[in-house]
């Protein structure tokens, strides 16, 4: 079959498998050779292809929840929109959530995901109490920080290549309100939003939309987003106001034209300051989780997004020079992204450290690759890395470099055997 990950591309051709109990799981692990687990597909690159995967979607059930400690058991196939369905109402909530609902928990563990509030929450794994873990030989293999904690560490961040995350053990959050109270200001430039940000690091949650295409004073113009969850209010959302991109849009319709005249009445259709505004959360949080199928409008050939996080010190630098050659070259989306980092974890490949993270996302054309290349040594020459779950394209030599523990996962994967078992079109290109 043809599979791909969210930013569709590439396509490979795989064969797959699915399993809905623990027992179908050991008949698929034991009569495949090497494989990767693939859930929801909403990593962007390669990390959940290769010749054969295994399809976790059937596996999904809710196991367990403990009122009195907020503790959800649940198999490795739910998914955080299954979660908050369920929990949302009764006034719980993730204390870490990406920008889309629509991932598996395996997934989001294996990612280490981060969301708009890791300068004070840190990463998913932050969240995860306990996981099984199913290792090549159908061991089972209970893995926390207390136990077994060396795979924790691997595991959280690890992109499935540590074993097959059977079950996990969250801890949610109460919340009072299914709503986000919100404040919206619009930011002349670069400066301007990254003095914002160092204004506010109490505020639990904190985005920015980048316009990637201007320059000179207009450089990195934004329109910053700040919020906390509402105090009272309803604990069911409105339903939800959702359309659909029916199918693939030429590749000339995105062009840098089009792209600059969105990008102005994005910017100048919103006010200079909006305070305190109450705001459905999944408007918050998920804003592109409304429009179906929104990757389909790259085209045929599909796109990458590029993140990337510099050290505090060099981010105003360094995120600077990539959108002075992001801007020159005339390819960026309308979709820039920046975001306030807290301090990195012990986790061996998990992507967050203290400074700034930025995504844009480019459609795919061969005129693309050289200008990435080019962001990758700017990334390396500030103390920087990409990250895993959106790269499609990284070198084994930028992967060594900017992930200093790398040689440690390795070493592990060849000790526990795991390296024959499960790999990805991602970790033959990484050589890990």
């Amino acid at each position: 079959m043809k599979l791909s990950g969210w930013g569709r591309y590439p396509v490979v051709d795989s064969q797959a498998q699915s399993f809905g109990s623990l027992a179908e799981l050991r008949h698929c692990l034991a009569a495949a050779g090497d494989l990767i687990v693939h859930a929801m597909g909403r990593s962007y690159g390669d990390s959940a292809l290769h010749d054969r995967v295994l399809y976790s979607r059937r596996f999904n059930k809710i196991l367990d929840f403990e009122p009195q400690t907020g503790t959800v058991t649940c198999e490795a196939g739910v998914t955080l929109a299954d979660l908050l369905e369920a929990f949302l109402p009764r006034g719980w909530f993730l204390p870490v959530i990406p920008g889309t609902k629509f991932i598996s928990v395996g997934g989001a563990i294996a990612s280490d995901v981060h969301g708009k509030n890791h300068h004070r929450e840190g990463c998913f794994s932050e969240c995860v109490k306990a996981l099984d873990l199913l290792l090549p030989h159908g061991q089972m293999m209970r893995v926390s920080r207390k136990e077994n904690r060396h795979l924790f560490q691997a595991t959280c961040g690890g992109m499935g290549l540590t074993g097959i995350i059977t079950t996990a053990a969250l801890r949610l959050r109460p919340i009072r309100s299914a709503y986000i109270r919100e404040t919206r200001q619009r930011c002349a430039n670069l400066q301007e939003v990254f003095e914002l940000f160092e204004a506010n690091p109490e505020t639990t949650y904190s985005v920015a939309w980048i316009d990637c295409l201007t320059s000179g004073e207009r450089l990195g113009r934004s329109i910053l987003m700040l919020g906390e969850h509402a105090e009272s209010g309803p604990m069911r959302l409105p339903p939800p106001r959702s359309l659909s991109i029916p199918l693939e849009l030429p590749a000339f319709v995105l062009n840098k034209h089009s792209v600059a005249l969105f990008n102005h009445l994005y910017y100048r259709g919103k006010p200079d300051l909006v305070a305190g505004r109450l705001t459905p959360l999944e408007d918050f949080f998920f804003p592109l989780d409304r429009i179906g199928h929104w990757n389909r409008m790259y085209g045929r050939r599909g796109f990458t997004q590029y993140q990337l996080v510099l050290p505090r010190e060099s981010s105003l630098v360094g995120i600077t020079e990539i959108l002075q050659r992001t801007s020159a070259s005339g390819l960026g989306s309308f979709l820039g992204v920046l975001k306030l980092l807290g301090a990195a974890n012990d986790n061996l490949l998990s992507f967050p450290m203290q400074g700034y993270t930025l995504a844009i996302d480019f459609k795919i054309e061969e005129k693309l690759f050289p200008l990435l290349e080019e962001l990758d040594r700017v990334v390396l020459d500030h103390g920087g890395r990409l990250y895993l779950t959106k790269d499609v394209r990284m070198s084994r030599k930028t992967f060594c470099k900017s992930y200093p523990r790398w040689e440690e996962f390795t070493a592990l994967r060849e000790r526990l055997g795991l390296k024959e078992k499960f790999n990805s079109r991602q970790s033959r290109r990484l050589g890990v």
